[in-house]
C-alpha cells in the first residue's frame, strides 16, 4: 500500500476510534498532587503575602472530589466531556475546576464550592 493511503487509513482509524468511544459515568481520577505541588511552587514564586499551602490545597481538591460524587451522574455526557477538559487543560488537574464548571452549567454555585481554591487556576484574591 502506498505509504500516503496508509496514513490516511490510519489517521481516519484514530479519528473514528476517538469519536466512538464513549465518555464514562464515573469521575474522572485527576492528579491533583502533582497540580497542587506546581500551584504552591507558582504561589512560592509570586510572592503572594498569603500564599495557599499544599495540605490546604489537598484539602479543596478532596472535598470538590466529595461533592462530585452525588451529582456526577445527573449531567449529561457532553457536559462532562466538556468540563474534563477544561479541568485538565495544559496537563493541569482540578477537582475545583471540575464541580465549578459543572456548576456553572446549570446555574447553581454553591457557597462551599465557591470557597474552594484548591489547585484550580481560576484563584481568588484574598479579601
Amino acid at each position: 500500500m502506498h505509504p500516503a493511503i496508509m496514513a490516511i487509513a490510519v489517521s481516519t482509524q484514530l479519528v473514528s476510534t476517538q469519536l466512538l468511544t464513549p465518555i464514562s459515568d464515573a469521575i474522572p481520577k485527576l492528579n491533583v498532587e502533582a497540580t497542587c505541588r506546581g500551584s504552591v511552587e507558582a504561589d512560592k514564586a509570586m510572592g503572594l503575602a498569603l500564599p495557599q499551602g499544599f495540605d490546604k490545597c489537598m484539602s479543596d481538591e478532596h472535598s470538590a472530589r466529595q461533592q462530585l460524587d452525588p451529582i456526577w451522574a445527573s449531567y449529561s455526557p457532553a457536559v462532562r466531556a466538556q468540563c474534563e477538559g477544561e479541568a485538565t487543560v495544559a496537563g493541569e488537574a482540578s477537582y475545583v475546576d471540575l464541580l465549578t464548571c459543572l456548576q456553572m452549567n446549570d446555574g447553581s454555585v454553591t457557597t462551599s464550592a465557591s470557597a474552594l481554591k484548591g489547585a484550580s487556576r481560576k484563584k481568588r484574591a484574598p479579601n
